[in-house]
């Protein structure tokens, strides 16, 4: 599926509608560049699952969770890991194999521990559409 967002407030939209869908032991692996968008699309997807907190990429810290809404979302920014082994002083398994959804920013920084089944999501800018134009690309969704 490839959707096109002229404005931010799409973004956040198309997040919402997949979050509205999302099913606990999903994956969604959330790449592109900085500036993209990617934060945006999680606070649509966050309150999609009905999460009514602030929702800010954990970009220091590595992992958030959200416990308020209809399933758990556990919300990995890892575009500052150093190593894998910090995926695994964190835990992750117990969140990509637990009861709730993972969303992960900069995912493509970290293949060798994904599982085959994930969601990929890629948002693209293209300054030749407009400042806030950007193609958003879903793949592994049923």
């Amino acid at each position: 599926m490839v959707m096109e967002t002229w404005k931010a407030e799409e973004t956040f939209e198309l997040g919402k509608k997949l979050g509205k869908k999302a099913k606990a032991g999903e994956i969604y692996c959330l790449d592109g560049d900085l500036g993209t968008g990617k934060t945006v699309f999680t606070q649509g997807f966050a309150e999609g699952l009905g999460i009514e907190g602030p929702v800010n990429s954990p970009t220091f810290t590595i992992l958030q969770e959200y416990t308020d809404g209809r399933l758990p979302l556990y919300h990995f920014d890892v575009y500052r890991i150093g190593d894998v082994e910090e995926m695994e002083e964190i835990g992750y398994e117990d969140c990509f194999y637990g009861d709730g959804v993972c969303l992960i920013e900069w995912s493509s920084l970290i293949p060798e521990i994904l599982p085959d089944s994930v969601i990929r999501i890629c948002i693209e800018k293209n300054p030749e559409q407009g400042f806030d134009y950007r193609k958003i690309t879903v793949e592994g969704l049923e």
